[in-house]
C-alpha cells in the first residue's frame, strides 16, 4: 500500500487502509482467555459511524472527550473516532486518583468520557462530574453506564466527510504524569503529530529496516495510552507501518504475552526492564557467569531472546527516565541493545535518540533531522522544530516562561553535547539540589551510577543533610535474598560510584526502604517515574534519623 506524499494524519491513514486492505487484522484484542481480531476495515468502518455518533450531539468543534482504562482496541477507535469527529481526546491512566479525575474533567471542560476496563472502573465513575455522559466499552468489567459503544453505533451510518485539520489545530491534550501537584495539559496539534509520525517513519523505522510498511510486523501495545508516547509508537506506528497489534489482557500475564507476540519493536520505561532483568536472574542465577563462557555463550543468548519475546525486535527503547548504564550493558551481553532517548512530551518525543548502528550508552544519542537543539547557558537542553506543542491549556504564563525569545522549548532537561555530537541528558534543571556544604548535586547520573540489580527503584535525597543519602526500593525478588548478599552489592556499587565523583555528590549512606514505591502510594507516577517531592517528605524523619547513624547501609 502507498501512503500519499506528505500526509500522515492518523484518521488519514486508517481510512486509506481501510480502503486498501479491508480483511487483513489489525488489532488483536484478549477477552476471557480468547482474542477478538479486528480488520482494518472494520475498524475503519467503527471509526466512521462512531465519528457520526460524536457529531449528532451537537457540540462545537475542538470539544473535549476524555478516554479511560487500560490499552484496548476500542482505546484506539474511540482515539481516532474523537479526531475524525473534529473534538479533542483527553487521555485518563487507568491508576489515576479520583481527585486527579476530577481536576482533569474541570479544567479540559470534558464533555463526555468512554470508560474502559481499570483495576478500580468504580472510582473512576464516582469521580466524573453530574451531568457527564459516560459510555462504556465492550469489556468484562465494565458496568453499563449511560451509553455503550455497541447501542451508539446503531442508526449512524459512517462520516464520509472527514478533512485533514489545519495543522495548528488541536487534536489531543496530554496531562503529564506530573511528579508534583496537579498534572499541566500539553496540548498537541494536528501538525505536531503528523511532523513527528513522517519523521518516525522516513528517518527511523522504514530506511534502517526496523519495520516494513506491508503490515507484517507485530506490536504490543501496554504502556499507557494516556501518554503520549504509546500513541506514538503504538498508534501511529501500527498506523504507519500497517503492523498488527496486540494487547494485555491484564499485568499479570505481561511477561507471557511478549513472549508469545515477540513484537518488532518494543518500547518500555526503565523499570521495565529493570522487572524483565529480575525476572530473568530468578530462573537463572548464574547467567552472568554462562554468557562469559565462549562455547555456551551464542546458545545461552539465543534462547534467552526468544523466552523474553525480543528475538525478533528490531528497535528496543528506553524511554520517560534515565536508565542505568549498567542494566544496558547488562543487556548487550545478552545481545539485545537498548536505546535510550530525549523524549519529552512538549516536544512530541522528537529531540535525539540513540540507533543500532549510532550507540554511545550513557547518552540519550544524536539530534534527530530536523530538529534544532541547542543548550541553554545554565546547560538547559532547548529545542525547537514543527512538532513542538502549542503550549498548556489555560496556563499563558506558563506557556510563556516554556519558550525562548527566539522560539526554543525549554525542556528542563540540563544536558552536554560530547565530542561526538551525543546528547547527555545530567538530569533534570529542577531536580538539582543544594547540600548543607552549599554544593549543588544532580541526582539522576549519581542514582543510575549506584544502580545494582536488586534496586528496583531509588532516590538520592540531599536538602538538609551534609552529604547526599540514596534510598532504595528494593525488587520484588530481592526480597527472598540473605541481608548480607545484597548489602555487598549495595557497598560495591556505592564505592564505585564514589569512585568517579566530585567529594560532595558522594554517596554518603544507603537507606534501604520498607515498602515498595507504587503509583497508589502516590510515590510513582503513572509512567513508573519517581515522584523525588512526595518521597523527601514520605521518608523526611527517617533521613533525618538516619543521617546521624555512621553505618553506610541500613534498613528502614
Amino acid at each position: 500500500m502507498s501512503i500519499a506524499p506528505g500526509i500522515f494524519d492518523y484518521v488519514h491513514l486508517l481510512l486509506q487502509r481501510g480502503r486498501d486492505i479491508p480483511e487483513r487484522p489489525w488489532l488483536y484484542q484478549p477477552i476471557d482467555g480468547t482474542e477478538r481480531v479486528y480488520t482494518w476495515g472494520e475498524c475503519a468502518s467503527q471509526v466512521q459511524r462512531m465519528a457520526s455518533a460524536l457529531r449528532a450531539r451537537g457540540w462545537p468543534p475542538g470539544s473535549r472527550i476524555a478516554i479511560s482504562g487500560r490499552n484496548t482496541a476500542h482505546w484506539f477507535l474511540a482515539d481516532l473516532a474523537i479526531t475524525m469527529a473534529g473534538y479533542v481526546s483527553v487521555g485518563l491512566y487507568p491508576k489515576q486518583s479520583a481527585k486527579v479525575t476530577k481536576y482533569i474533567f474541570e479544567h479540559a471542560e470534558v464533555r463526555a468520557v468512554f470508560v474502559g476496563p481499570a483495576l478500580d472502573v468504580d472510582e473512576l465513575i464516582t469521580a466524573v462530574p453530574a451531568g457527564i455522559p459516560r459510555w462504556s466499552l465492550p469489556y468484562p468489567g465494565v458496568p453499563q453506564l449511560d451509553d455503550g459503544w455497541d447501542a451508539m453505533l446503531e442508526g449512524h451510518t459512517p462520516y464520509t466527510d472527514y478533512r485533514l485539520p489545519p495543522p495548528e489545530q488541536m487534536v489531543m491534550l496530554v496531562y503529564t504524569s506530573g511528579t508534583s501537584g496537579f498534572p499541566k495539559a500539553v496540548m498537541l496539534s494536528a501538525g505536531n503529530v503528523q511532523f513527528t509520525a513522517q519523521r518516525l517513519l522516513q528517518h527511523i523505522l522504514i530506511p534502517h529496516g526496523f519495520m516494513q510498511p506491508g503490515g507484517s510486523d507485530r506490536l504490543l501495545s501496554y504502556m499507557p495510552l494516556a501518554h503520549f508516547f504509546e500513541r506514538l509508537v503504538g498508534e501511529g506506528a501500527s498506523l504507519i507501518t500497517g503492523a498488527q497489534v496486540h494487547f494485555l489482557e491484564n499485568l499479570e500475564v505481561f511477561a507471557a504475552t511478549l513472549a508469545r507476540v515477540a513484537p518488532s519493536m518494543f518500547c518500555g520505561v526503565p523499570l521495565v526492564y529493570s522487572r524483565i532483568q529480575s525476572g530473568v536472574l530468578k530462573k537463572m542465577p548464574h547467567l552472568d557467569t554462562l554468557v562469559r563462557v565462549p562455547v555456551v555463550n551464542r546458545i545461552v543468548r539465543r534462547s534467552l531472546r526468544k523466552a523474553i519475546g525480543l528475538q525478533n525486535a528490531k528497535f528496543i527503547l528506553s524511554g520517560s527516565a534515565p536508565i542505568a548504564s549498567s542494566l544496558v550493558e547488562w543487556y548487550e551481553r545478552l545481545g539485545i541493545r537498548v536505546l535510550n532517548g530525549c523524549a519529552p512530551t512538549e516536544a512530541f518525543a522528537y529531540i535525539a535518540c540513540n540507533l543500532n548502528w549510532a550507540n554511545r550508552i550513557g547518552s540519550t544519542g544524536k539530534v534527530l533531522p530536523d530538529a534544532e537543539v541547542k543548550l541553554g547557558e545554565d546547560g538547559e537542553i532547548l529545542v525547537r522544530h514543527p512538532g513542538v506543542m502549542l503550549g498548556y491549556l489555560k496556563d499563558e504564563e506558563a506557556t510563556r516562561n516554556a519558550f525562548t525569545e527566539d522560539g526554543f522549548l525549554r525542556t528542563g532537561d540540563k544536558g552536554r553535547f560530547d565530542e561526538d555530537g551525543y546528547l547527555h541528558v545530567i538530569g533534570r534543571t529542577k531536580e538539582i539540589f543544594k547540600t548543607m556544604k552549599g554544593k549543588y548535586v544532580a541526582p539522576a547520573p549519581i542514582e543510575e551510577a549506584a544502580r545494582t540489580p536488586d534496586v528496583e527503584t531509588c532516590c538520592l535525597v540531599g536538602p538538609g543533610v551534609p552529604q547526599p543519602i540514596l534510598l532504595v526500593s528494593l525488587a520484588p525478588d530481592a526480597l527472598k535474598k540473605p541481608r548480607d548478599a545484597i548489602q555487598r552489592d549495595l557497598a560495591s556499587a556505592m564505592e564505585r560510584a564514589n569512585a568517579s565523583l566530585d567529594s560532595n555528590e558522594q554517596i554518603g549512606k544507603i537507606v534501604i526502604v520498607a515498602q515498595p514505591w507504587t503509583i497508589d502510594s502516590g510515590l510513582l507516577t503513572p509512567t513508573m517515574k519517581i515522584k523525588r517531592e512526595p518521597i523527601q517528605q514520605h521518608y523526611a524523619e527517617l533521613i533525618a534519623r538516619e543521617s546521624a547513624n555512621r553505618k553506610a547501609i541500613v534498613w528502614e
